[in-house]
Parts: C-alpha cells; sequence; structure tokens
C-alpha cells in the first residue's frame, strides 16, 4: 500500500465520515473515484468496521438487520461481502454465529472484496462510505459470544452422542410441521401440525435438560437477538416477550435498534425463534382476512384496526402460553422438577448480567374495539397452549 493511496483513504474519511452533509459525502466520495488504487485499501479499512462492530458486540445478523432498516440494497451487497471478506481472519465464536455466516451464502472459500463498477465509480464510492459512517456510528451492544459449554447442549462423549446428532432432523420436522401450519387453509389442520410442532419442542427442551444431567456437562444459558421489525412493532414485542416466558427463556426488547434479546438454553432459544415467526405469519394471515371482512363493511380504519389487532393478538397468546405453561409442570417428574428449577435460575441470572435494569413493555395505541376482537379471536384460533404435559 502506498502512502498516496492512505492518504486518498484517509482524506475520504476525514470528509465524509464525520460530517453528516451531502456536500460532505460528494467530497469524500469524489476523492476514491478519483483514484483507483485506493480500492483494497478502502476494501481492507471495511473490514476493520466490521470487526469493530464486532467487538462492541454485534452480530453478523444483527449488522444486516441494520443496514437492510437504515439504507438500501447496495449497501447490503456491500456489507455481506464485507462480513464474508472479515470471516476467515476471525476466531471462531460458536455454533449460532456460524450460522448467521453461513446464511449470507459463500462462505466455504474467502472471496474477494467488493468491486467498484467500471463505469461509476462515484456512486460505489458514495455507496461505501454511506455504509461506513453507519458502521462507525454503531453503539455498544451486550456481548452475547458463546462462552465454553455455553450452547446449552451437553453429549461430548458418552452413549447419548447419537441423539446431539439427531437434533438437526428434530429441528427439521418442527419447523416442517410449523410450515405446513402456516400454509394450510384448514384451521383444524393448521392446529393439529401446531401442537404436533410444539409437542416436539417440549420433549426436546426436557431432553436436553435430562442430556446434560446425565452427561454432568456444565452448561450454561445463551442469548439471541431477534429482529422485531416495523410497523407494530411494540405489539410483535410484547408477543416475543409471552412466547419468551412460556418457553423458559427471558427476553429484552431494543426499540431503537428493532430487536429484542431473548436469553435461555439452546433448544429453547431454537423454540422461540421458530414459534415467534410462525405465529407472525399466522397472525398476519388471520389479520388480513379480518380486515377484508370489515372493508368489505365499509370501514376505513385500517392503522387503527391492525394496531388493535394486533395487540389483542399478542395480549390473548401471552395469557393463554402463560396459562399452559404452569400446567406443563403438574405432570413433571420429582427428578425433573429440581433441574428445570435451576435452568430457570440461570437464565434469570444470564440476564440480569447482561440487564441490570430493565423496563416492562406495555401496550398502547389501542383504540379499535372491532380489531380487538378479531386479534383475540385469531389467538384463539392458533391454539398456541396446545402443547401435552411432560412426565
Amino acid at each position: 500500500m502506498s502512502t498516496s493511496t492512505s492518504s486518498t483513504v484517509e482524506r475520504a474519511f476525514e470528509a465524509a465520515l464525520y460530517a453528516t452533509t451531502d456536500g460532505a459525502l460528494d467530497t469524500g466520495a469524489s476523492l476514491l473515484a478519483a483514484d483507483p488504487a485506493a480500492d483494497a485499501e478502502l476494501a481492507r479499512r471495511g473490514e476493520e468496521f466490521v470487526a469493530n462492530a464486532w467487538r462492541r458486540g454485534w452480530q453478523p445478523a444483527d449488522v444486516v438487520r441494520i443496514v437492510r432498516r437504515e439504507l438500501d440494497d447496495v449497501h447490503l451487497r456491500l456489507v455481506t461481502a464485507l462480513i464474508r471478506a472479515q470471516a476467515p481472519h476471525d476466531r471462531p465464536r460458536g455454533p449460532r454465529w456460524t450460522a448467521q455466516l453461513d446464511a449470507l451464502g459463500g462462505t466455504g472459500a474467502a472471496p474477494e472484496p467488493p468491486r467498484p463498477p467500471r463505469t461509476d465509480r462515484f456512486s460505489h464510492a458514495t455507496a461505501v462510505l454511506e455504509l461506513y459512517r453507519l458502521l462507525l456510528r454503531l453503539p455498544t451492544l451486550e456481548s452475547l459470544d458463546e462462552a465454553a459449554g455455553s450452547a446449552g447442549t451437553a453429549g461430548e462423549a458418552g452413549p447419548e452422542e447419537g441423539d446431539r446428532r439427531s437434533e438437526p432432523r428434530m429441528l427439521g420436522r418442527i419447523r416442517a410441521l410449523l410450515a405446513k401450519a402456516e400454509a394450510t387453509g384448514f384451521p383444524e389442520e393448521a392446529e393439529a401440525l401446531t401442537a404436533k410442532a410444539q409437542e416436539l419442542m417440549a420433549r426436546h427442551s426436557v431432553d436436553e435438560a435430562l442430556l446434560a444431567v446425565r452427561a454432568h456437562a456444565a452448561t450454561a444459558p445463551g442469548a439471541c437477538r431477534i429482529g422485531v421489525e416495523a410497523p407494530y412493532e411494540q405489539t410483535k414485542a410484547v408477543l416475543l416477550d409471552a412466547i419468551a416466558t412460556a418457553n423458559h427463556c427471558r427476553a429484552v426488547w431494543n426499540e431503537p435498534l428493532g430487536f429484542s434479546t431473548v436469553v435461555g438454553f439452546a433448544a429453547d432459544l431454537e423454540a422461540v425463534e421458530l414459534l415467534y415467526t410462525s405465529l407472525l405469519v399466522q397472525a398476519g394471515t388471520a389479520m388480513t382476512k379480518a380486515e377484508a371482512a370489515q372493508k368489505a363493511g365499509g370501514r376505513k380504519r385500517t392503522k387503527t384496526f391492525r394496531q388493535s389487532f394486533l395487540a389483542a393478538y399478542a395480549h390473548r397468546v401471552g395469557a393463554r402460553l402463560a396459562a399452559a405453561a404452569e400446567g406443563r409442570t403438574s405432570g413433571l417428574s420429582d427428578d425433573l422438577l429440581p433441574v428445570l428449577a435451576s435452568r430457570d435460575v440461570a437464565v434469570t441470572e444470564r440476564l440480569d448480567r447482561l440487564f441490570p435494569e430493565t423496563t416492562t413493555t406495555r401496550l398502547r395505541g389501542v383504540s379499535d374495539a372491532a380489531g380487538w376482537e378479531e386479534g383475540a379471536r385469531a389467538a384463539d384460533d392458533a391454539q398456541v397452549e396446545a402443547r401435552r404435559r411432560l412426565g
């Protein structure tokens, strides 16, 4: 790298990254567009921005989510390429991190850094600087790095090893059942499919707890971030909180950044993610049908109807999940109850370390009685409490 190349990048950064005006951005982009030799250094500095984001607690899915929300598709392609380019130089960070990288695609080999288009270097440089400006200003988040044994799994050795190998097949069955429940047009079939999926989730959670005890494994709760997207993000956050609580997890919503952090053991985190995604799809489908019926009757207040619908849905689902969670413990064997209780304590302790101060998410803006009634009816139809008691 020549001194002039480094100087070009530094001058471009000084002009564009620490100011917010379009003129400053244009100045930095002009400097980069005029110096093709600076492209490699510009890409290298982008990888540094990505690595700094990891040090501030961000994860690949978090960065992709914030870029998608704040910028455009071109920036999303750029940041995806930077994350992939930086990954081979990073330390191992656990299976959840690896899964996020895999979701970006093409992580099997180190990719080429993003190349500027031949026809419009100025537009490319502008997009790069807009992305770097966002990465530079990311706030510090709570570190969710997976410590040794914190994945919530056991069975590194011993007779249970075969059970660990079967886990992906179990999760695949759950995903397939929920996908069918979302797609079917028959409520009875959706109810049966969702009930079966939830039964498998519950069985998997208990099996994981027992496996950890039998293997004398030093497991600890993990954590993940789940996007809570606009619109009506508050009601979605309440729904996610209810699902997490019913599945031995705890959730904390970060409203400005559009996600909730969920703390729990690995099998339970997986259940929360799957169920939240499925119930959002089911709620959206039910809301569309209810709204169409309301419009046919001459209603015009679409926004208030949707807000009230989703608020009622989240409230009713939360109440039914809480009742189901309480009822599930009555059929458990005496030796399992202390195990589950100790795991609940561990989850609470991990949550308190991550978030010493938390606030309760409350519903607001509920003003449409018809929307509330339809949302409550849709929540009833979801049959979310249909887990069998475990023994």
